[in-house]
């Protein structure tokens, strides 16, 4: 289990270029994992975690099997996508299916790539998609609301409160805010993303830079971090162009490009980690000798829900979970000597699994 992500942008900003850059790297690293392209718009990646590689050493398995991030190449987004302008409604429906965004924009000049609204203002651009996703909404709970209204008045106890998600949802749209700033409780969550709004994932903006700004940034950039602060997204600073370049070389080449070029990492790790960090996702281990493999779970989940990722009948027959922390198993050179120094801890039902542990689940048939 990862994560889906929708990239969206208006043409000319680098959309194709990132995601083609994507998918070339994960065409390169097939040969170690797993990998397929669904469609000719859809890529999965591994996700880079650098203790897959030392617990696998130590657990002297014999592959290795990273989660994976899916990325959606959204395309057909002009001004009026919402009145189904250029393929605006397959865009909206794609959409709807993702956990986050990512929003590239626009942050170079080059007179050779005319920007479509013919000057380059990286706010500006990000406010006409949100327009656009917010119209969409503001059209879809409208709709709503009267016959929420009716089924709320012959005491529809669902309806009454999925009425009161979609007034305040509607009253933030109508003040020019996305959807994902309503406020509401944990156990509302659920029925919030039953709504499926557009402007309820979470953004993650892609600052797309030329090659000279991608370590620093450039003011366009900057621009799209202050706005980024502002609403509580993320913003990764990320050239387009090097990470096309970095795709077609040679693993052992990559490291000496990326010096060159002043980066101590591909733009496309941070976008990752920048996902993780803005889903607020965590990775668990599972170390045989067979195979180490990365689990993606949500921050906060309890070990049988942790094990049901795996498999259902983990989760239903729990009885424990044999757990060492990544520090421990490292520091131990494996699970015998974690056993041996007194690391392992036998957790139960209640335990909230942490970011790094390595487990083994203990389950009746």
């Amino acid at each position: 289990m990862g994560f889906k992500c929708g990239i969206v942008g208006l043409p000319n900003v680098g959309k194709s270029t990132l995601f083609n850059a994507l998918t070339q790297t994960a065409a390169a690293q097939a040969a170690n994992y797993p990998f397929c392209t669904i469609e000719p718009n859809v890529g999965e990646i591994a996700v880079p975690d650098p203790r897959l590689e030392r617990l696998a050493a130590l657990g002297k398995s014999e592959q290795i099997l990273p989660t994976r991030i899916t990325f959606v190449d959204i395309a057909g987004l002009v001004r009026g996508a919402s009145k189904g302008e250029g393929l605006g409604n397959k865009f909206l429906a794609n959409i709807r299916e993702v956990d986050a965004i990512v929003h590239v924009v626009r942050c170079f000049e080059d007179s050779d790539v005319t920007h479509v609204e013919g000057r380059i203002d990286p706010v500006a651009d990000i406010e006409t998609i949100e327009t656009e996703l917010m119209l969409a909404d503001l059209e879809s709970l409208e709709k709503r609301v009267d016959n929420l209204e009716k089924k709320a008045k012959g005491n529809d106890k669902e309806a009454k409160e999925t009425l009161d998600l979609v007034k305040r949802s509607l009253a933030l749209l109508q003040e020019g805010k996305p959807a994902r700033l309503t406020e509401r409780k944990p156990e509302e969550e659920k029925l919030f993303r039953s709504l499926g709004l557009l402007t309820s994932a979470p953004v993650l903006y892609a600052c797309n830079v030329d090659e000279a700004s991608a370590a620093t940034g450039n003011e366009f950039s900057r621009r799209v971090e202050a706005r980024a602060k502002e609403e509580g997204a993320v913003a990764v600073v990320i050239s387009a162009k090097i990470e096309s370049e970095i795709a077609t070389l040679p693993p052992e080449e990559r490291a000496d490009y990326l010096e060159a070029v002043g980066l101590k990492e591909t733009g496309l790790d941070r976008l990752v980690r920048a996902g993780y960090a803005l889903l607020h996702l965590v990775t668990y281990f599972t170390v045989g000798p067979k195979e180490t493999r990365a689990w993606t779970i949500t921050q906060g989940t309890k070990a049988p829900q942790a094990a049901g990722v795996i498999h259902s009948d983990f989760e239903k027959g729990f009885i424990r979970a044999e757990t060492i922390g990544y520090n421990d198993y490292i520091a131990c050179t494996g699970e015998a000597g974690a056993r041996e120094a007194g690391k392992m801890r036998l957790e139960g039902k209640d335990y909230v699994v942490a970011d790094g542990d390595v487990m083994h689940f203990r389950f009746a048939t």
